[in-house]
Order: structure tokens, then sequence, then C-alpha cells
């Protein structure tokens, strides 16, 4: 039996719904319903602790392109949460201060 992992299609499938569920939710990408952009970074946070979880869950069970691709997506998507969520709390404190 094999141990080298094979590629799985829905996986690249399911790691882009993943990141366009969290460019929803960082206001990077209209709502299909309604077109507006909005920011739940409770929901951001769920997709970015999800792919963190999956990554460490799959260790060694991932072809390098897969690996890759989780990799890329938890660092962007990440940075992009903190960036957002770092405006978000300046915002907060610029508004105490009104």
């Amino acid at each position: 039996m094999s141990t080298t992992p094979t590629a799985d299609k829905r996986f690249n499938e399911f790691l882009m719904l993943q990141m366009q569920n969290a460019g929803l939710f960082l206001g990077q990408i209209e709502h299909p319903t309604t077109g507006e952009r909005s920011i739940n970074l409770r929901a951001a946070k769920s997709v970015v602790d999800s792919l963190e979880m999956l990554k460490n869950k799959t260790v060694g069970n991932l072809t390098d392109q897969e690996a890759t691709i989780l990799d890329k997506a938890i660092v962007n998507i990440g940075g992009l949460y903190k960036n957002i969520a770092a405006s978000q709390d300046e915002d907060d404190c610029d508004s105490d201060k009104v």
C-alpha cells in the first residue's frame, strides 16, 4: 500500500469555498443577494481557525500542492483578518474619543 498522498480535486474546491466565505465575511466580496459588503469578524475567525485545524489534522496526508494551497490560504486570510480586526479596534477607539 502506497503512503504517498494522492490529489483529491474536492480538497482544492473545498479550500476555494472557504476562501470565498472568508472574503465575504471580511467584506472583500459583495453578498450575492444584497450586493452589499459587510464584515463579520466572528465568522471570518471561524474560517481561519477551521483551516488551521484542518492543517494540523492532515499533516502527512496532503499532496505538496494541497499543502501549499492550504498554507497560502491560512496566511492570506489570516493576515487580512488581522488587518481588518486591528482596523476595527482602531475605529472603536476613535469613536470612544468623539
